[in-house]
Formats: structure tokens, C-alpha cells, sequence
């Protein structure tokens, strides 16, 4: 049975069009209203409020909590410092990604581990023999996440102290409005933003202050039809979309080291050992045959080849997670993961992995579009990623 998270009895009469999804074992909404292109806009111009509380959420604490995790992770987590996030995918044996997540270190020796996936057993596994505790704390922890340009004014209004300085991935308690929680300068926009973590039974005043404090600075509240746009713009990578987990996969070929995700600046190879480095170190020195790239589809082309049907291009509303073949001439060479238009760019964006050498900068390919079930080809360009990359993001 799906589960509702400690705000359901808030985001419930909100939901329009009762257009709920599943997400980790949990009712979430799609959109609020009919269509998601004004919680977009909230994103990107005002501020947007989203229920993330499905995510997996652990405490890693004791004295070797650091030793721990600088074993699964491929992040250096020794060097994260007190009130610092580290963004890290942690690997199997043979270097392919497991899952990836957020890694807070709220203290000395304790740390705030947030997935996409259940990851308890793989921690606990890997924590045998060592000075260190580790709690689930997935459903007794309710979270939200508060993006846009507004997202700092709003908080600013019922904050105890001034979040004008808290820097980006950096992490602090703060009172809301006399409400304890932890405030972290994350999200998965791409965009100024803010997640803010507390108990459950906190939830509902939490979010009656943020709507309050909001009404005036355009708070609206978001769905994952509106995240998933921003995050594509961000040039940000979905497990079960862009990759898969090497623990589902079912063949080689559908697993991914992180130098094949865009991942590999994530990966330390001068710290000691770690699950996955030998293999990693392997990988890095042979080089990639694949590379998780941004495409420019042309609209010129684009329009071409609905015209061709006496159409025009369909392409605006939520994104699409489907593999989409991608070709040099007609020779295939990789696939799109992930794609939409850019509400706020006006083009039409993909995800997509290549294979070398078609995913230098600056190569020329052609995106498989079907229209009136005929497939046709539309000319793309790979390009660098993220394709909106806002200064406020980090200011």
C-alpha cells in the first residue's frame, strides 16, 4: 500500500487534478494544478515547495562514521568539513554506481546520508567491526525543498538568524519559526534553493509558516512533473533513467562506472582504499567509451520533420524517460535518457549517452524523433551541461 508523507493532509487538497505518482513506496504529486507549467515558472522566477520526504534518509554516527563512509563513497569524506555537504555515488567491487546521494556532516562524527534508493543493509554491511551507529531514519524524518530566487526571502522571514550566509552544499540548525530543523543549500533544480529537514510531527505548522511566509514573494507549491524540466535544464542525473543501478541491472552492459555518468569528478583516487577503486583507477586509465552529454536538438530541423506529416512540433509539456536512439549519419552511436523543452531556454534538450568519438563537444548527430509512428531523424548537437546554470545558484 502507498504510504503518505507527514504533509498529505496539506498537499492533498491541493492536488487538482488528483494527479499523484509513486515514489519510494509513497504517494507524490505529479503536478498541482491541470498542467505543471506554472509550478515551473515558480521554480525559475518566484519559489516552489516540494514534498521530498520519500527520500531515504540515514544517520551515520561514532567515531569511525567518517572511516565508514569514506569506504563506500567516492568522495573524499574525510575532507568534508563540519556544516558541508559532499554530493558523492558510492560503487560496487567493480566500480559500477550503486546509487547517489548527499552526505552531511553535522558534526565531528556524525553524518546525515540522503539516497534515492534503500541503502541500510549496504551501509551496515560495510560497517562491520567498526566504532559507528547507523539509523534508518527514512520515515521518521519529513523534508521539503524550497527553490527559486525568492527561496533565501522566505526563509529569511522566519529564520531565528540570517541565512544570507550560509554557502553552497553547507548545511545548519535553524529555528523556523520556532520549529527545530536543518536547513541544507541543496535541491535538484539547478536553481537558488534550500532543503529543510525536521521530525515529523513538525511537518504541518512547518509548511502552514513557509506558505505564509511565501504568499508574498509567489510560493507555490510543486510537483515532480516541474522538477523533472528543472533538473533535465540542470543537467542532473535520475537513477532508473539516465543509469541504471548496478544492483538492478541485469546485464554488464547496463551498468555504469561514474566516469561514464559524468560523474568521474567525483571520484578520489588518493585516498585510501575504497569499494570500487581498483577498478575505478583501471577505468580512468583506459579511458571511457561512453559519456553522459548534453544534446541541442535544431528547431529548424525539428519542425522539418513534423512538417513532413503537415504537423507541428509536439514537444512542450512534461518531460520524457525513454530511451531514445541517437545517430552519427545512419550509424547509431548512443541514446537519449531524458529529454524535454526548455520552458525558460526556448530549445528542445536532451540527456544523452554517447559513445567516442561522437561525444566530443561540438559533433554534429541526429536524435530519433517518431511522428505518425514513422521514425525520422532530427539534427542535434552535443553540447557541455548543465544547460541553465543560474550565478544565483551559488551566490
Amino acid at each position: 500500500m502507498l504510504r503518505h508523507t507527514p504533509f498529505h493532509s496539506r498537499t492533498a487538497p491541493l492536488c487538482e487534478g488528483q494527479n499523484w505518482r509513486r515514489w519510494a513506496g509513497y504517494l507524490a504529486a505529479g503536478s498541482y494544478e491541470l498542467t505543471h507549467e506554472r509550478e515551473y515558472w515558480a521554480i525559475r522566477n518566484a519559489a516552489a515547495l516540494l514534498d521530498v520526504t520519500p527520500l531515504y534518509k540515514y544517520v551515520v554516527q561514532g567515531p569511525d562514521a567518517a572511516r565508514v563512509l569514506n569506504h563506500i563513497m567516492t568522495r573524499d569524506i574525510a575532507k568534508c568539513a563540519v556544516g558541508q555537504v559532499m554530493y558523492t555515488p558510492w560503487c560496487d567491487d567493480d566500480g559500477k554506481v550503486l546509487d547517489d546521494g548527499t552526505v552531511h556532516r553535522r558534526a565531528e562524527d556524525l553524518f546525515f546520508v540522503t539516497s534515492a534508493d534503500p541503502n541500510y543493509l549496504w551501509f551496515c554491511e560495510n560497517a562491520q567491526g567498526m566504532r559507528v551507529t547507523i539509523e534508518d531514519v527514512s520515515d521518521a524524518t519529513a523534508a521539503l525543498s524550497l527553490q527559486g530566487p525568492n527561496s533565501r526571502k522566505i526563509l529569511n522571514r522566519l529564520a531565528a538568524g540570517i541565512l544570507d550566509g550560509l554557502g553552497y552544499f553547507r548545511t545548519t540548525p535553524m529555528q523556523l519559526r520556532e520549529l527545530p530543523t536543518v536547513i541544507s543549500r541543496t535541491g535538484y533544480t539547478g536553481d537558488l534553493g534550500y532543503e529543510i529537514w525536521t521530525e515529523n510531527q513538525y511537518a504541518e505548522p512547518l509548511w502552514d509558516a513557509l506558505m505564509q511566509a511565501g504568499e508574498d514573494y509567489g510560493i507555490t507549491p510543486m510537483g515532480i512533473l516541474a522538477l523533472d524540466v528543472a533538473r533535465i535544464e540542470a543537467g542532473l542525473i535520475l537513477i532508473e533513467t539516465d543509469y541504471t543501478s548496478a544492483r538492478r541491472a541485469r546485464i554488464e552492459g547496463q551498468k555504469s562506472s561514474p566516469y561514464e555518468i559524468n560523474l568521474g569528478w567525483t571520484v578520489n583516487l588518493d585516498k585510501g582504499n575504497f569499494i570500487g577503486k581498483r577498478a575505478l583507477a583501471q577505468h580512468k586509465k583506459r579511458g571511457s567509451d561512453w559519456q553522459f552529454v548534453g544534446l541541442d536538438v535544431d528547431w529548424v530541423a525539428l519542425e522539418n520533420v513534423y512538417a513532413q506529416e503537415g504537423l507541428h512540433p509536439a514537444v512542450a509539456g512534461p518531460a520524457w524517460r525513454q530511451s531514445t536512439p541517437v545517430y552519427a549519419d545512419d550509424k547509431w552511436v548512443g541514446y537519449g535518457s531524458s529529454g524535454c523543452w526548455s520552458p525558460i531556454l526556448k530549445k528542445y534538450i536532451v540527456l544523452a549517452h554517447i559513445q567516442a568519438p561522437y561525444n566530443e563537444i561540438g559533433t554534429n548527430l541526429n536524435l530519433e524523433v517518431t511522428v505518425e509512428h514513422k521514425r525520422k531523424q532530427a539534427a542535434a548537437t552535443v553540447v557541455k551541461t548543465p544547460f541553465y546554470d543560474p550565478a544565483r545558484k551559488k551566490k
